[in-house]
């Protein structure tokens, strides 16, 4: 086997990551590097090596499986693309620097474009969902384990489909602190977007939703421009999460999800199975701070009656009683909620989702019905 020839073989094992054109053109790139201390079969075995491709095959790995200061090779689908941001090189030169968050079904890992390979992000050629065949080098960064993607380093679309739930956390297993998370849920309720003042003036936006699966059920908080990720999702649709965090609310202490600029939450049609727990009227207990979830007839209808808060703006409330096979309890439905009651009748069969308990009149046990709170009338 001539020169050409070897040469040849070892680009058919990158063949699906590099034109034929640039791999020669990188090759001679190294032989001049080299100052000639290599021939053209040790220059391309070189190149391949920075590609991530040993001389014994293409060696692809699962993201779980990246290890820091190797070359690495794996295809994965784009979770999140950032904005490019040029700096000054130490000699006087510009440098260009993007980031990109991919994910498979073991994991996610935060991406490191420079220069020239950063212009793939300016130039809309990597989006998210997309799949993408990479070749770059792993090390540890600031925010943990990355893949710098240089020089030598390639990033080319795949038609190889990802799987990036496959190895997707049950509910019941997230805990605060729990980073990386790749979930699937349906969804059980959904509240508006909102927006908001930071500290330093800016105006910043959230909105929420509560998924279930087979072992319970979270709160999932979107912010900014994931906030509109709600748009178009419905109850009961199943969504999956990619490279989410959990961490605690502090205003009830509660567990719950964070979407920010690293994650990504979609529809799909992979099911997932819920069934909502309800609790029996006679077992509320007035001092939990959890929410209960129950389900009977409708045995009692009061008014809708408005009043004043503190602040001077106009609320509304109205008040029914819910019986069971196990007693009866009375439920205020505060603010919009308090029109669900035009819709009910003595013996309406009702669930109510995520209602709170609190101690009533003559110390009885009440439940209240508000924004977190979803009414479904059977």
């Amino acid at each position: 086997m001539n020169e050409t020839e070897e040469i040849d073989s070892i680009y058919d094992k990158l063949e699906n990551t590099i034109s034929r054109e640039d791999f020669l053109s990188k090759v001679d790139e190294k032989v001049e590097q080299m100052s000639g201390l290599c021939d053209k079969k040790t220059a391309a075995l070189l190149v391949a090596n920075d590609m991530g491709v040993s001389d014994t095959g293409n060696d692809v790995v699962k993201i779980s499986d990246i290890k820091p200061n190797n070359n690495v090779h794996f295809i994965a689908k784009v979770v999140s693309v950032f904005n490019t941001k040029n700096f000054n090189r130490n000699d006087g030169t510009e440098g260009k620097v993007g980031n990109l968050v991919v994910a498979d079904e073991t994991g996610s890992i935060r991406l490191t474009l420079w220069d020239d390979k950063a212009g793939l992000i300016e130039s809309e050629y990597l989006e998210v969902d997309q799949n993408l065949q990479i070749s770059g080098y792993a090390k540890e960064g600031y925010r943990g384990l990355e893949v710098h993607i240089g020089q030598y380093g390639t990033i080319n679309e795949s038609d190889e489909h990802v799987d990036t739930s496959a190895n997707s956390l049950k509910i019941k297993n997230i805990e605060d602190g729990t980073g990386d998370i790749n979930l699937l849920g349906k969804i059980l309720n959904i509240w508006d977007v909102k927006t908001f003042k930071r500290k330093d003036g800016s105006q910043g936006r959230v909105s929420n939703l509560q998924i279930g699966d087979d072992t319970g059920k979270i709160k999932v908080t979107l912010w900014d421009d994931k906030a509109d990720l709600v748009k178009g999702i419905d109850y009961d649709d199943t969504v999956e999460i990619i490279n989410g965090f959990a961490r605690t609310n502090n205003y009830n202490q509660e567990v719950e999800i964070q979407i920010g600029n690293h994650g990504l939450l979609k529809k799909t049609n992979t099911p997932v199975d819920y069934k909502e727990v309800f609790t029996s009227i006679d077992d509320i207990d007035a001092s939990s701070k959890k929410p209960y979830s129950v389900e009977g007839a409708v045995s009692g209808i009061g008014d809708i009656k408005e009043f004043t808060k503190k602040d001077g703006s106009i609320n509304t409330v109205a008040n029914i009683y819910l019986s069971d096979d196990t007693g009866r309890i009375r439920i205020a439905f505060w603010g919009k909620k308090a029109n669900l009651i035009d819709q009910m009748d003595i013996d309406t069969k009702i669930q109510i989702i995520d209602a709170y308990s609190k101690t009533g009149f003559q110390d009885d046990v009440e439940l209240s019905v508000g924004n977190r709170s979803r009414v479904i009338i059977l």
